[in-house]
């Protein structure tokens, strides 16, 4: 379905006329990351002054030109000035899955340098926009202690139903879903191999309730596999998942060549 979004919008001057054409597209959690969730993600670090370092593993034979050399898994770790936060793209190291999509970025905090382990991480598979996980990582950096938790569940329901987002009807006060009934929000028992310093994230048994943290998905029909996940320890700062949770389901439009098959009919568009 093609129709006009906030005509007086200002158009994106990095635009060029050759290549595929760009749109200006909504909503923002059903648009996907244009195919570089990386480039974006990792352009928002840089400008943060994050240190990025990449550890590649492979084979080479001798007298083997170096763009001969077998690349077996290859990981970028990028790295805050203060080393209190780092994010890891993962998606080319073998990374575990979540709603059965591979995780693509990891981004985790600690409480001092004394420590070597995360206090809270947060996953992002692929097409989880970009523009959500860029306002994250901008607000992570803000934080003069980013494993130290702010504010409280509320804030998160709060900022996704201050876009149109309806609470859930049996759980008002831990998940909300979009309009459409296709992305959703909720605080509950976190998927298995979250990082997070609670210790009962490492004792519960198998049949034990697990600690609750936010879980964030987009399913495009009843059934069908999910276009993204998101998952955030039970540790990690609730005003920080709320800003997440803001800009996902923020309704300005969002810049795209790429639109992901599963929602590119649901999709308002308008020719930038």
């Amino acid at each position: 379905m093609e129709a006009p979004l906030y005509p007086d919008f200002p158009l994106d001057p990095s635009t060029s006329r050759g290549g595929q054409p760009a749109f200006w597209v909504g909503p923002r959690h059903l648009a996907g990351d244009d195919g570089r969730f990386y480039d974006r993600v990792a352009d928002t670090l840089a400008g943060l002054g994050w240190t990025s370092l990449t550890i590649v593993r492979g084979r080479q034979e001798p007298d083997e030109a170096p763009e001969d050399r077998q690349v077996l898994r290859s990981t970028v770790l990028h790295i805050s000035p203060d080393t209190l936060r780092w994010a890891q793209w993962s998606l080319a190291d073998e990374p575990f899955h979540l709603g059965d999509l591979p995780i693509a970025w990891q981004i985790s905090a600690r409480t001092d340098t004394s420590s070597p382990l995360a206090a809270w991480s947060s996953y992002f598979t692929t097409d989880v926009p970009s523009e959500a996980v860029a306002d994250y990582l901008v607000a992570l950096e803000a934080r003069d202690q980013p494993a130290v938790p702010f504010a409280c569940p509320e804030t998160v329901l709060d900022a996704v139903a201050a876009h149109g987002w309806l609470r859930d009807i049996d759980q008002p006060h831990a998940g909300a879903t979009d309009p459409t009934f296709t992305s959703h929000i909720s605080l509950g028992e976190v998927p298995p191999l979250i990082q997070d310093a609670d210790p009962r994230a490492l004792t519960t048994e198998a049949d034990d309730a697990g600690s609750a943290g936010w879980q964030a998905w987009a399913e495009p029909a009843l059934g069908a596999p999910c276009l993204w996940a998101a998952s955030f320890s039970a540790s990690a700062p609730h005003d920080l998942v709320a800003v997440f949770a803001a800009s996902l389901s923020s309704t300005a439009p969002v810049l795209r060549r790429v639109l992901p098959e599963a929602t590119r009919e649901r999709l308002l568009r308008a020719p930038a």
